[in-house]
């Protein structure tokens, strides 16, 4: 049986990037629709009844959480999900799998092969997991939201929206966003901890990026990944240990 499929994710990288692996991992999978926020996924769910859900947990609009509320018993559901406290128990409760973000080639096949040998099942009621997943929503960790940039007498205060990248350099470390660049203290490996993981992702020893700030992946002439920004001109350097991160996108 070809079976059909719906993917949720509000990040564009990450969504054409879970579409591209899924056609690579799963080539006779049919993607029958693409939505980038829960309004989308739950109108796409009612229309297309598909037999597969690839469903991040965090989005705009209705959450992850109420369109897998939609989707319980209807359909097979794959959370996408950045937060690990999410795993176990989405995988104890009958959800087909979970897949962590940053995607990989692996760990997507394995995620397939869960769901094929459950196509002919009836879907798992979500019920049960999904209260437990609002609640340990409500008490999920919270992230750096801002950040205090000195500029003189004044401090400005820097949201983590506004950051395109971070950049070691030397003693401190450049905070870029798309009209300016300030210099920072704190060092890429604390950063690394207090930001959101599924936002932003080490592409190099000295550099952490917004994946938002990203408009495209693309090799130089050197075979080397490099990313496009939205709102800046500078491209950032993917080194080898991190390229895995971009390889199917």
């Amino acid at each position: 049986m070809n079976a059909r499929a719906i993917i949720a994710e509000d990040e564009p990288v990450l969504r054409a990037g879970l579409e591209s692996l899924l056609a690579a991992v799963w080539p006779d999978l049919e993607i029958v629709g693409v939505a980038e926020n829960g309004l989308q996924a739950s109108r796409l769910l009612e229309q297309l009844q598909p037999h597969v859900l690839f469903l991040d947990i965090q989005m705009p609009g209705l959450s992850g959480l109420e369109v897998g509320r939609a989707a319980s018993g209807r359909c097979h559901v794959v959370f996408v999900t950045a937060y690990d406290q999410y795993a176990v128990a989405a995988f104890e409760e009958g959800a087909v799998d979970y897949v962590m973000k940053p995607f990989n080639a692996a760990r997507m096949t394995t995620a397939c092969n869960r769901v094929k040998e459950r196509l002919n099942a009836a879907p798992a009621n979500l019920d049960s997991l999904l209260e437990r997943l609002a609640e340990r929503a409500a008490r999920k960790r919270s992230y750096l939201r801002w950040i205090n940039v000195e500029s003189g007498a004044k401090v400005r205060l820097v949201t983590v929206e506004e950051i395109c990248y971070f950049q070691a350099d030397i003693k401190y470390t450049r905070l870029v966003t798309a009209e300016y660049e300030s210099l920072i203290r704190t060092p890429l490996r604390e950063l690394l901890i207090e930001l959101d993981p599924s936002v932003f992702w080490q592409i190099h020893r000295s550099t952490i990026v917004n994946v938002s700030a990203i408009s495209e992946v693309a090799r130089d002439m050197h075979g080397r990944l490099r990313l496009h920004l939205k709102a800046r001109k500078e491209t950032l350097l993917v080194s080898q240990p991190y390229a895995h991160l971009f390889r199917q996108m």
